[in-house]
């Protein structure tokens, strides 16, 4: 086939336009500032980095006693990875491993306000793994509906607030109120986050002895969804 003079000069022009448009892109990506290209490079490095911290595991411990220390370092912990958290709660989420043998009343509230707070932007998976006595109860517990999870060979312990408080009487009348207080703020709040009723959480207290239980009676409470 034999193309005109014609046919033969458009073919070229298109080649030429193509030719030419292409070296132009390539000429304005040369031609980009240190600034430009500085700034992409940080854009890519930036979005790596996110990739990188969104594939880690997210996770707060709570081993030993629940003291001011242990209390701080969770709370701490909790809301830097709230920091993290994305618009859509559907995306937020991480594990808090609980191992305790109970300690501070006033403590224990300061880790489950933070928790009911968190958990109207993500959800809070708790894990009972070996002992969660006391105070510790009501953090496993507070954990999200249905990813509370508790180790087969954990034990769990409730019992009553205790005070070694000694002195004068009209000072342990005042702290005699503070305690009945809490132990009552304990009883409630356990009841709002199990499936066990205060009065029914009354009459374990009310036996006056370290009330223990299985994993699988914690489930049975409400105290956690499942066992591994």
């Amino acid at each position: 086939m034999i193309l005109s003079d014609d046919k033969k000069t458009k073919k070229t022009t298109k080649k030429t336009s193509k030719k030419v448009a292409e070296q132009e892109e390539v000429q304005a990506t040369d031609e980009r500032t240190d600034e430009e290209i500085a700034a992409e490079i940080e854009h890519i490095l930036a979005l790596h980095a996110q990739e990188q911290q969104s594939s880690k595991p997210k996770i707060v411990s709570l081993y030993g006693d629940i003291d001011e220390e242990n209390a701080r370092d969770v709370v701490h912990g909790m809301r830097i990875l709230e920091a993290d958290f994305k618009e859509d709660p559907e995306q937020n989420s991480f594990e808090l491993l609980i191992s305790t043998n109970g300690g501070s009343a006033l403590e224990m509230f300061a880790i489950y306000d933070t928790m009911r707070h968190i958990k109207e932007n993500a959800s809070i998976q708790t894990v009972g793994l070996g002992k969660v006595m006391s105070a510790g109860v009501l953090v496993l517990a507070a954990g999200t509906k249905g990813k509370r999870k508790i180790g087969k060979n954990c034990r769990v312990m409730i019992h009553g607030v205790a005070s070694g408080y000694a002195g004068q009487i009209h000072s342990l009348e005042n702290e005699l109120e503070e305690i009945q207080w809490i132990q009552e703020q304990y009883i409630k709040l356990l009841a709002e986050e199990t499936d066990m009723t205060e009065k029914y959480i009354k009459n374990l207290i009310s036996k006056k002895v370290n009330i223990y239980l299985t994993a699988e009676q914690a489930i049975e409470y409400g105290i956690a969804d499942e066992v591994f």
